[in-house]
């Protein structure tokens, strides 16, 4: 670290400062680029086709379709940018950064690994750090404020299937956010606190998927709420609704749109990891060294990263009614149960 800094002319902190920021923000949105291309590999395998074949890397090299990534990317640039004459342009235009920002921001407070000691200084892998106050507080926070930018890109549309799909989005988030917090909340209760680097630390011995399992399926199921993702992709609802809220967006626009989804993904994959799954901590290993734990932290975020593609591709969308059905008389029911269970259990431990 010292090495490293002084090529740079820096303070160790200042340099692991800089290359926390870099980390946080450019490693969700790398992977939720790749997220793209095995989104349509995946569905390609699921469903017995061949997937992106046509780009091709200087003409010559097909690299399984990953060339089609840059084609995209070029695509959407190049594209035309239209704006339909009876939209409020300036929030037509803020709508797609109101969704992608709040998107970027939800990884700042997961651990991705376990505390660098070098020269007598402890260095902590999250870009916030401990003891910050907010905790997993913050996460939950940002990512509400996520589905501002949904209604915001609807009702700027001033088209009927995107208000449709903004109003759904917002009845969706409502109904599973309460039964999501009262999860999360059995999870503080358990550890004692809401910091995440102490819930990592409280499931050295056994991870929290094990004594609060209804806790995780409620928060699992929520995720893909939150996240829009089949079966709850009722903002965009194709079959529906045309494409929901962002019916009227194409080239960069509809880009951000798409790439703050996969951002969520990204973010939900990496609370389920931390809420349940040990965070950085490595099964049988008391203590992991740094780079073993940043690979076990990687490595379960890219399973429940493509868990959420595999489910899409795999489970048929819900009726709306079926939605607030679950919502309210599955979900909150489960959740709270969950909830009581462990403050009892809390109790009997004195």
């Amino acid at each position: 670290m010292e090495f490293l800094a002084r090529l740079l002319h820096l303070q160790p902190q200042t340099f692991w400062m800089i290359a926390k920021v870099i980390i946080v923000f450019a490693g969700p949105l790398t992977l939720a680029a790749i997220l793209t291309w095995v989104e349509r590999r995946g569905s390609a395998m699921i469903q017995d086709r061949i997937g992106p074949n046509r780009a091709l890397l200087f003409g010559r090299w097909r690299l399984l379709g990953l060339p089609q990534l840059a084609a995209d990317g070029i695509k959407f640039f190049l594209k035309e940018d239209l704006v339909t004459t009876d939209a409020n342009k300036l929030l037509f235009w803020l709508a797609p950064f109101m969704a992608f920002v709040p998107a970027m921001m939800g990884f700042a407070v997961i651990p991705f690994g376990r505390a660098l000691v070098s020269g007598g200084q402890t260095y902590h892998m999250s870009l916030l750090e401990p003891g910050n106050g907010m905790g997993m507080l913050y996460p939950l926070a940002i990512g509400s404020v996520a589905v501002y930018g949904i209604l915001t890109a609807a009702w700027s549309s001033n088209n009927k299937w995107s208000i449709l799909g903004g109003m759904r989005a917002s009845a969706q988030m409502v109904s599973y956010e309460l039964a999501m917090s009262l999860a999360v909340v059995a999870i503080f209760l358990r550890t004692g606190g809401y910091d995440p680097h102490e819930i990592i630390n409280h499931q050295a011995v056994i991870w929290n998927v094990v004594p609060q399992f209804f806790g995780f399926l409620v928060f699992f199921v929520c995720m893909f709420a939150e996240t829009n993702r089949l079966p709850f992709d009722f903002a965009e609802g194709e079959s529906e609704i045309v494409a929901g809220f962002h019916t009227e967006y194409g080239s960069m626009k509809f880009a951000l749109l798409q790439l703050s989804e996969y951002v969520h993904i990204v973010t939900a994959a990496a609370l389920i990891v931390t809420l349940y799954f040990g965070g950085w901590q490595v099964p049988f290993v008391a203590a992991p060294s740094v780079s073993l734990s940043i690979a076990a932290f990687v490595l379960k975020l890219v399973f429940f990263c493509w868990v959420f593609i595999w489910i899409r591709w795999t489970v048929p969308r819900f009726r709306f009614d079926q939605l607030m059905f679950m919502g309210w008389k599955v979900m909150l029911p489960l959740s709270l149960g969950n909830l009581m269970v462990q403050a009892f259990l809390m109790y009997r431990r004195g």
